[in-house]
This record gives C-alpha cells, structure tokens and sequence, in this order.
C-alpha cells in the first residue's frame, strides 16, 4: 500500500539526513580538534555512502510515481521526498568540502581563534535536525521556523569575511589559509540554504503552499 511505502521512504530519508549531518559534525570537528582521521572518515568513508543513499532512494520515488500514479498530498509528498534526497546530496557535498579544507587547516597554524564558525556550524546542524524533525511531524510551523534561522547562518558569514579580509591585507602570509576559511563559511552557508529548501518542500507538502521566492500562493 502507497501509505506504508511513504512511511518507509520517509524513514530512508531520515537515515540518510543522519549520516549526512554527522558528516558536517565531523568535518568541523575535525578542523576544531585537528583530528585528521574524522576528516579522512568524511572523505573515504562517509562520502561513498552517501552517494550509493542518494541514487537508491531517488530510484524508490521512481518507482513509487510509476507504479502508484499517486495524486494530491501523496504525489507532493513524494516529489517533496525527492526533491529532499537531492538537497541532502548536495549538503554531503558540501561537508566533503569543509573536510577536504580542514585537512589543510589543521597541517598550519591558526590565522585567529575559531569562533564564528563553530557558532555557525551549530546553527546549521542545528537546522538540518529540524528540517527532519518537521519532515516527521509535518510541521509546517517548525519549518518556518528553520527558514528564519538562516539570516543568522548569513550575517555570521559575512562577519568571518570581513574580519578575513582585514587579516589577508595586513598579513599576505594569511591568504591562503583565510581562503580555506572562506571556503568553510561560504560552504556552511550554502548548506544552511540547502536546508531552508527542505523546509520549503515541507510546507509545500503539508500545505501545498509555496513559499519560494517569496511568493505565498496555494496549489
């Protein structure tokens, strides 16, 4: 039955978005700790998984489409679970990222204290665990709330850059590692889009209501 199909697709998701966000946890802590061998997890390990989830749950949607013809809530819901198995791709990108520029990091010395982007990071893990929680329950509330955050994610973005650029002008010698950290901050911003996407797709699903772009119609 498509009910108990739905249910079981939303529990595939769920476990993917988990080892996607301990992805993004390891990839900071690794640059937090210098911990080369969470880093290289992410990469060697993580990285592989979370791809061979991707291809398997978007062909389960496929499937599910084809074979139901589903219409309604069920047709969105599905479309929503899919269209979340591709954000959730592309956020595992993104940590691969973060990695691959921590393990440059941690071989240097600091440029300053690590501080916005720990609070960054938390903010944006923070937001992906919501994103499911509000896939779960299917809260429309909660997700907007989840959208909300993401000012936040963008106004520490741009802190980490101007305080970088005022250290690669005084110091040359800082260029290159303040670009692996731009690289990790712009790259946490992007996942705290990807998640902002989710929560769309949540409220479209359970409202039918799309908020993209800032439009606030109903289909």
């Amino acid at each position: 039955m498509l009910p108990e199909e739905i249910a079981s697709l939303k529990k595939k998701l769920i476990e993917y978005a988990t080892l996607v966000e301990g992805m993004i946890e390891k990839s900071i802590q690794g640059l937090l700790n210098r911990k080369r061998k969470d880093l290289t997890v992410v990469l060697e390990k993580d990285e592989p998984e979370a791809n061979r989830l991707e291809v398997k749950l978007d062909e389960l949607c496929i499937v599910m489409i084809a074979r139901y013809e589903p219409r309604a809530k069920e047709l969105r819901t599905i479309l929503m679970l899919l269209k979340m198995n591709n954000d959730l791709e592309r956020i595992a990108d993104h940590a691969v990222n973060i990695a691959q520029s921590a393990l440059f990091l941690i071989e240097m010395p600091q440029v300053k204290p690590l501080i916005d982007i720990p609070r960054m990071a938390e903010t944006v893990i923070n937001m992906v665990k919501d994103s499911i929680h509000s896939l779960l329950r299917e809260n429309p509330k909660l997700a907007r709330e989840v959208c909300a955050r993401d000012r936040s994610v963008n106004a520490l973005r741009d802190q980490i850059l101007r305080e970088l650029i005022t250290f690669m002008r005084s110091d040359p010698t800082t260029i290159e590692r303040s670009i692996h950290l731009l690289r990790i901050s712009n790259n946490l911003e992007r996942i705290g889009d990807l998640t902002k996407n989710i929560c769309e797709e949540v409220i479209y699903a359970a409202e039918g209501t799309v908020i993209k772009h800032h439009l606030n119609s109903t289909i």
